[in-house]
């Protein structure tokens, strides 16, 4: 089985900062891609930003400048720090790996993460 596993989600005041966080356990051989995407009420899901193994990055337009997107591949984590948070970022924020799991011969699989919520306050 593998899980991913977010966290760092809140309520923070328009102008603020928020970390969130992923973990992915479990039957791990390798993590390749990872990403955050976001869904706000109503509104379907977006990508937020996506890093490689090799740690090249892209972001949505909404929020070039103002975050960024990391990862840890010795402990299969990505984090994303939002700065400069307006209430537009409200929503909640989901993380995504692409892993290829011990013993499978599938390749690599796509996971999710359950869903942390971000609320910005005006």
């Amino acid at each position: 089985q593998v899980q991913l596993v977010e966290s760092g989600g809140g309520l923070v005041q328009a102008g603020g900062s928020l970390r969130v966080s992923c973990a992915a356990s479990g039957r791990i051989f390798s993590v390749n891609a990872m990403a955050w995407y976001r869904q706000a009420p109503g509104k379907q899901r977006e990508l937020v930003a996506t890093i490689t193994r090799g740690g090249t990055t892209t972001y949505a337009d909404s929020v070039k400048g103002r975050f960024t997107i990391s990862r840890d591949n010795a402990k299969n984590t990505v984090s994303l720090q939002m700065n400069s948070l307006t209430p537009d970022d409200t929503a909640v924020y989901y993380c995504k790996a692409d892993i290829w799991r011990i013993g499978s011969s599938k390749g690599y699989e796509n996971y999710w993460g359950q869903g942390t919520q971000v609320t910005v306050a005006s």
